[in-house]
């Protein structure tokens, strides 16, 4: 048994809406969070914890560990790279930022790139829980299934039509599909549109998200409301705008209840329009991501992206055209910058990045909150979002 003591903890309450809470201990081992009890009265030896394994927060908050579902690399590694140890990196450069559990993401390549990289996260996810960094959840392939018209920083050589077929052999790895709902294509001899795709995907519990697309509010907004979609990948950016008569892929974003990812890095999205999705999602239907690069946490240079060299300048990564290539956010500034963009609250703004994906991605039952029976998942961070610890299966990985 081990203990975190001294911390404000993020919990739900009786709605299940995160709060934050003084003067609770936590009690963990491996098989997961074992008790959340009062200080008052609290005694580590006949608990059975050693003095070892009493982990002192210091006042800092005590939140559930950050879930980052879109997310390329970082630490000088990408999911792409055939380097057998690219995942390693960044699931330990994850844990650093507070990052328990993560989804790699591929890119728009050639097929049987994607493929060997799919390859690869299913052999990583076996060390899951084994003191190596964050866990990996399965992947999220951003492409090849996109519009030619928003493919931003993919390759347009390497777009494909949306093919079942080619996923069938992956479902065990595959949680999050990116694609553009306009390119599907339509039923033999009709005007209407073959949805087969979405609905083949959602049998094989693989999310689809609706990005790089240049849908209309109409067809993004039916993939909502008819087919079962209920995720957008990285909001306004590479899909058609909000606009006063056509609302867009980004209107049919907001006037669904589907969650949208957000990259809170103030590049990709200032933060007055951060503010505005705030208003409109809340913390049930926001997830913060940080859709970073080999490039976060290495710093400024020149860097090879999906087959694109990409110029990294401060926190900027753009193509030579000038098109936001990525990010190099890190989960944690994410976090701080969009709370001082909002003024949202600390237990909120944690929702985002835990509860939230974590019931996009159907596995709320195990991860995304502390309670007794979940996964010990744990990040420990203070009011700047400085990571203290985290622990991934109920052992400290940083």
């Amino acid at each position: 048994m081990k203990a975190i003591t001294n911390g404000r903890c993020i919990l739900p309450d009786k709605n299940d809406a995160f709060e934050v809470v003084p003067g609770k201990v936590v009690l963990y081992d491996e098989t997961g969070i074992c008790a959340i009890q009062d200080t008052d009265g609290f005694d580590a030896k006949a608990a059975g914890v050693a003095p070892g394994d009493v982990l002192d927060a210091g006042g800092r908050y005590v939140a559930p560990g950050f879930l980052n579902v879109h997310i390329h690399g970082c630490g000088g590694a990408d999911t792409m790279d055939e380097n057998p140890d690219a995942l390693m990196i960044i699931r330990k450069k994850q844990a650093e930022m507070g990052v328990t559990a993560f989804l790699p993401t591929t890119m728009t390549c050639p097929w049987h790139e994607i493929a060997a990289a799919l390859t690869r996260v299913h052999a990583a996810m076996r060390t899951n829980g084994q003191g190596v960094g964050a866990d990996i959840l399965g992947a999220h392939m951003e492409g090849p299934f996109i519009s030619p018209a928003e493919k931003g920083s993919q390759e347009a050589s390497n777009i494909l039509p949306a093919d079942f077929a080619k996923l069938a052999p992956f479902t065990d790895v595959l949680r999050l599909v990116t694609i553009a709902p306009e390119e599907l294509p339509r039923k033999a001899g009709t005007d209407e549109r073959d949805w087969s795709f979405i609905e083949a995907c959602e049998r094989a519990g693989i999310v689809v998200s609706v990005g790089h697309t240049a849908a209309d509010y109409a067809t993004a907004a039916a993939a909502v409301q008819a087919h079962g979609v209920h995720h957008f990948t990285h909001l306004f950016n590479a899909m058609t705008g909000l606009h006063h008569r056509r609302p867009g892929t980004v209107g049919a974003a907001l006037d669904t209840d589907a969650c949208v990812e957000l990259i809170c890095d103030n590049i990709h999205v200032a933060p007055a329009v951060q503010r505005l999705v705030w208003r409109l999602k809340g913390r049930d239907g926001l997830i913060l991501v940080t859709d970073s690069m080999s490039a976060c946490g290495i710093g400024d240079g020149v860097y090879e992206f999906g087959g694109h060299e990409v110029t990294v300048t401060g926190e900027r990564a753009l193509l030579d055209d000038g098109t936001i290539a990525a990010s190099i956010a890190t989960m944690n500034r994410c976090i701080r910058r969009f709370r001082e963009n909002t003024g949202a609250s600390m237990a909120d703004v944690i929702t985002t990045v835990t509860k939230t994906p974590a019931r996009d991605l159907g596995i709320y039952a195990e991860r995304g909150s502390l309670a007794p029976g979940k996964r010990a998942d744990l990040t420990i961070f203070d009011h700047d979002v400085q990571i203290f610890a985290t622990v991934v299966g109920g052992k400290r990985v940083f």
